[in-house]
């Protein structure tokens, strides 16, 4: 029962669920969640650690870096936070996909991070 009370937690944050629709457009990188959501590396690295914890995000490092993706390993959450996920439209983050994109052509012309 623990481990569904951590999942419910993770879902009940607004900042938890725009990272989880970020994360939905592909792998992203600490920094360039700083970027897009505007807070402080901290703050993001809370969220991210409750949603890992939860199991609802993997991670990767490179080199320094840690790169988060969605995790669809367990179907029960990947079905639960679909079913979440479609229910917010892209339109209420429109603004952080519109950063979203730029960071990512910001990377695209230098190395993760090093702006």
């Amino acid at each position: 029962m623990e481990q569904l009370l951590n999942v419910f937690k993770a879902l009940s944050d607004e900042t938890r669920l725009r990272i989880l629709k970020i994360a939905e457009k592909g792998e992203i990188c600490v920094c360039d969640l700083v970027s897009v959501l505007g807070m402080s590396q901290p703050k993001i690295s809370f969220h991210l650690n409750v949603l890992k914890d939860a199991g609802l995000l993997k991670d990767r490092k490179q080199g320094k870096w840690v790169h988060y993706s969605i995790n669809d390993s367990d179907l029960f959450k990947r079905f639960l936070m679909l079913s979440v996920l479609e229910r917010i439209s892209d339109e209420a983050v429109k603004e952080n996909l519109t950063k979203l994109k730029k960071v990512i052509n910001i990377k695209n012309n230098n190395k993760c991070c090093e702006r």
